[in-house]
């Protein structure tokens, strides 16, 4: 009962010496609001981040390879001019995978490209045309918001038919029904049959389907000339029950070699992706922002802390004599310690939630004007309280002990 009524008179000592000194404890404040605020809210933005882009990644299926022209990481060994003379993945290519390949569940070729959407007066310059073919619905993930998806005839007819994102809707129909009206693709007009439900900004594209048109890739050859070298396709192959996706891989790179005709010594001129590539390097590249994160953060809660510091060397300074009465009424030496680790300890806190408490309005400000999703979790509340919590000790701990160590007639006789 003694120790909890001394840590009771510590707090209650502590609570008062930062009411009475306003000034002294908004200066305190400040240095460890900055810091928490700097570290926390780096913490925040690279959690949005790595969960946006794992969601993206995960789109993609940990269970589907993508052929393309383009590798996802570089190989050192083969210069970058060799790689872009490689020619694009073509309908040969996809057409000989779909005759050889005893590994794949399902298979479908797509090319994207940009090209000027119109309905009436509206316009958007420059929009994302996606072209698929069969196979397509069963690899990437989507959900159909309003009206349909193609059906296999229309998707091997190549008839003139797309289905529009969430933006794309309301930006060229505003707040009219896309389904059953016209649209037009760089001069070749075609009718909306579905809407996609809208997917949210983050990850690996600003907005992934919300701003795409996706069409045939029968008609798709009417606007887009898929022998150009340049031209951005891709194969996807969904792995079979049980298959593992390396078997896969190995298998699509001997039937395109095949395929291509490459001789025993030539190397590929084709990039077998998968999901794992990127998660992998978006790891190292977390690692580092995180790291760049403490460094910047670290320095401002050391200013915090010597603020701290600082400003409890001068509240002993004042309380000096004060001290020196409660020693020599018997106050424990442990008692003057955690009267002054209380109060630093509690300066350093109430700092580190007020800039927890700007972060969280922030937050919620961005999210109201741009639609993220970006949010203060319970871990990084907890690390930010902690880090609070520990700078605290670590700071008031020297001036804390300082006045443990008082004599208490000199301590007394100090302000005469």
């Amino acid at each position: 009962m003694i120790f909890f009524k001394l840590i009771k008179e510590g707090f209650l000592f502590a609570v008062n010496s930062i009411i009475v000194n306003k000034l002294r404890t908004f200066l305190s404040l400040f240095g460890i609001t900055i810091g928490i605020f700097a570290i926390i809210s780096v913490f925040t933005v690279l959690d949005w981040m790595e969960k946006a882009i794992k969601d993206s990644i995960s789109s993609l299926g940990d269970d589907v390879i993508y052929v393309q022209k383009m590798p996802w990481s570089f190989d050192p060994n083969i210069p970058w001019w060799d790689i872009i003379s490689w020619p694009a993945i073509s309908l040969n290519d996809y057409e000989a995978l779909l005759r050889s390949s005893t590994k794949s569940e399902s298979a479908a070729f797509s090319v994207i490209f940009n090209r000027n959407l119109k309905h009436r007066d509206n316009a958007v310059n420059d929009a994302y045309i996606w072209g698929v073919s069969k196979g397509f619905e069963d690899i990437r993930s989507f959900e159909i918001a309003r009206g349909r998806y193609f059906s296999p005839y229309e998707l091997l007819g190549g008839k003139r038919v797309s289905v529009i994102g969430a933006v794309t809707a309301e930006t060229i129909f505003e707040e009219a029904d896309p389904v059953g009206k016209s649209l037009t693709i760089s001069g070749h007009k075609t009718r909306v049959i579905g809407v996609f439900a809208r997917e949210g900004q983050g990850g690996l594209s600003d907005s992934g389907m919300d701003e795409m048109t996706v069409i045939p890739v029968n008609f798709a050859k009417r606007i887009v000339n898929l022998r150009n070298p340049f031209i951005n396709s891709n194969i996807m192959l969904k792995t079979r029950e049980g298959v593992a996706i390396q078997e896969l891989s190995d298998e699509a790179t001997m039937v395109l070699r095949a395929a291509r005709r490459l001789k025993p010594d030539e190397d590929s001129n084709f990039s077998i992706n998968r999901a794992s590539l990127l998660t992998q390097g978006f790891e190292r590249v977390f690692t580092g922002i995180n790291v760049g994160g403490w460094i910047i953060g670290g320095f401002s809660i050391l200013v915090g802390g010597f603020g701290i510091a600082n400003i409890m060397f001068v509240s002993v300074r004042e309380r000096t004599n004060i001290i020196g009465i409660q020693m020599a009424l018997g106050a424990k030496r442990a008692f003057i310690l955690w009267q002054f680790l209380y109060e630093s300890m509690l300066l350093s806190v109430v700092g580190g939630l007020l800039g927890l408490l700007i972060i969280f309005i922030g937050t919620g400000v961005v999210n109201y004007l741009w639609e993220l999703s970006i949010h203060l979790t319970v871990a990084n509340i907890f690390l930010g309280v902690m880090i609070s919590a520990s700078i605290g000790v670590i700071a008031g701990y020297a001036p804390a002990h300082s006045a443990s160590r008082m004599n208490p007639v000199d301590a007394i006789g100090f302000s005469f």
